[in-house]
């Protein structure tokens, strides 16, 4: 312990105590994150949302979201991972070895999207 000089033995401010973020505010970091990751919102879909897990220092993370279709689904998935990892890590201060992205639904998009039901 590092005691303040003049301060008649107190501990600095940086060695008191410590952080924690709440699984919940980590959750909504990783949501906001995936919905700036995803190309374009699905008209009609709802926001992606997020679960975490959180151990010390480090966060697991479950997102699930709904994309358009057709869409590169592998690309988008994997600009959420990176998102998620960045900003977790820049605002929570949080390694994340782990984002699991469950597509939960596609919505059709473009001249497709107004045919409803099939066609044969």
């Amino acid at each position: 312990m590092t005691a303040v000089p003049g301060a008649s033995g107190r501990i600095a401010a940086g060695e008191r105590g410590e952080t924690r973020i709440a699984d919940r505010v980590v959750a909504k970091i990783a949501a906001q994150a995936a919905k700036e990751a995803v190309d374009e919102p699905p008209e009609g879909g709802t926001a992606p949302r997020a679960t975490v897990t959180v151990r010390r220092d480090t966060a697991r993370v479950r997102v699930s979201l709904e994309l358009g279709y057709p869409g590169d689904i592998g690309r988008q998935c994997g600009g959420v991972r990176r998102r998620v990892v960045e900003r977790v890590r820049a605002l929570a201060g949080m390694d994340v070895p782990e984002v699991t992205v469950q597509v939960e639904r596609l919505h059709p998009t473009g001249a497709g999207a107004a045919a409803q039901g099939r066609i044969r």
